[in-house]
């Protein structure tokens, strides 16, 4: 393929087993989207509740908090390709569940809540080692940041496409629909995974414990300055930036008065936002630079949310929410980016566990804290504060920033 011109952007796609990963898992995340988009709405519709909303975007991502620092060791000791495949079947079945007890009608609010803590089990022990696992997919490493960018697309292509499927789907056919095409979705990436022939992760070879291991990726991650600070960022950002859209589905009802259709045009404003800022990101040669553009886009992300805040008018909301999803997905993506391109191979896969722990085991404390405080103080006021939030996180950032592009220069 040639890498240049508009090809750059796509230029890991050169690599076949990436290829195969790029196609089968955004057929597999447009499924995925339709479903959270549809749990959260049934739940919704069973409860009328801006907390339980919250309680099941915790339910969902808690285990990924608890449990990915075992998953990140099992990356760097195991086959990735297999253990994601066990994953992928044990994800399928949950929707194919959820799809059976929804379409008979027999889904009850504690039924799906244990649905949704079920896949974030299974999504702790998915999202770190796919996230380690695409360096095993590229065999030019000069490719490395593009394919990480690359999958950020994917990712908010079906993020766009997904929500937009489900608010139509929904409103005709109801939510147990989205679940069944979920569940028929992750045909795609199984499939592609037994079709690649990656090359084998170096495992780790070590008589430790996963205790022991845990401990020695943490320590790491403490030491090494550049990491440290990436993950106190992606913290805060992934528990104030990444969850206000749990508060959506109140806005298009509370605020737009609308319905499921409102709600899904409202995520994939997001995702439209965060699409724009993966195809610049996968235009870029290198991590040159990058630091100063985290900045940036921290400081807008804290903006975007403070004027979505003041907003009750949706032809504003969509441009406003357009801003946060760029802001929030060239943070998220730019920060793998850098991690991913300093981290010692050895410990590549625990180093990513910790990244996924900070912006998506975060996500479900600041979701739940989100549902509470939005059923006290209202939803824009709860949105005002998380703006806030990531407003001043962007100026810590502005003064650490020099010492971190120091240590990243003499490490590159």
């Amino acid at each position: 393929m040639n890498k240049t011109g508009l090809w750059s952007v796509f230029r890991a796609l050169s690599n076949r087993d990436y290829r195969l990963f790029f196609f089968g898992q955004g057929a597999s995340l447009i499924g995925t989207w339709m479903q959270r988009i549809a749990s959260k709405w049934l739940i919704y519709e069973l409860t009328h509740s801006d907390f339980m909303l919250g309680l099941s975007a915790f339910l969902e991502l808690m285990p990924v908090f608890l449990l990915s620092p075992i998953s990140g060791v099992l990356s760097d000791k195991f086959n990735r390709r297999n253990i994601l495949i066990i994953v992928q079947i044990m994800a399928m079945l949950q929707a194919l569940t959820f799809a059976a007890i929804t379409i008979s009608g027999i889904v009850q609010v504690w039924q799906a809540l244990a649905l949704c803590c079920l896949l974030g089990i299974i999504n702790s022990f998915e999202m770190p080692v796919r996230q380690a696992f695409v360096i095993d997919l590229v065999k030019d490493r000069s490719d490395l940041t593009n394919a990480i960018a690359l999958n950020s697309l994917i990712f908010n292509v079906s993020r766009f496409i997904g929500p937009a499927i489900a608010g139509i789907i929904t409103a005709a056919l109801g939510t147990g629909v989205c679940f069944l095409i979920n569940g028929i979705s992750y045909i795609a990436i199984i499939t592609a995974f037994l079709s690649m022939n990656p090359t084998d992760n170096k495992t780790v070879k070590s008589n430790n414990n996963i205790l022991s291991d845990m401990k020695e990726g943490f320590l790491y991650c403490v030491r090494f300055i550049p990491i440290r600070d990436i993950l106190i960022l992606v913290s805060v950002i992934g528990l104030f930036g990444m969850t206000f859209p749990s508060l959506l589905p109140a806005f298009a009802v509370k605020v737009f008065v609308g319905g499921s259709h409102t709600f899904g045009t409202l995520v994939s404003a997001i995702g439209a936002g965060a699409l724009l800022a993966t195809i610049y990101l996968a235009a870029r040669k290198s991590i040159d630079g990058i630091g100063k553009i985290i900045n940036i886009a921290a400081y807008f992300l804290g903006i975007s949310i403070i004027a979505f805040s003041f907003t009750t008018s949706i032809s504003i909301a969509i441009p406003v929410l357009i801003i946060s999803g760029f802001s929030m997905i060239t943070v998220m993506a730019s920060n793998n980016m850098v991690i991913q391109s300093i981290v010692d191979e050895n410990k590549r896969g625990r180093v990513m566990s910790f990244y996924v722990m900070a912006f998506a085991g975060t996500a479900p404390i600041g979701s739940l804290l989100a549902g509470a405080m939005s059923s006290k103080i209202g939803p824009s006021m709860t949105l005002l504060i998380y703006g806030l939030a990531c407003f001043i996180t962007a100026v810590l950032v502005s003064v650490r920033l020099p010492r971190v592009k120091e240590i990243i220069d003499s490490k590159s």
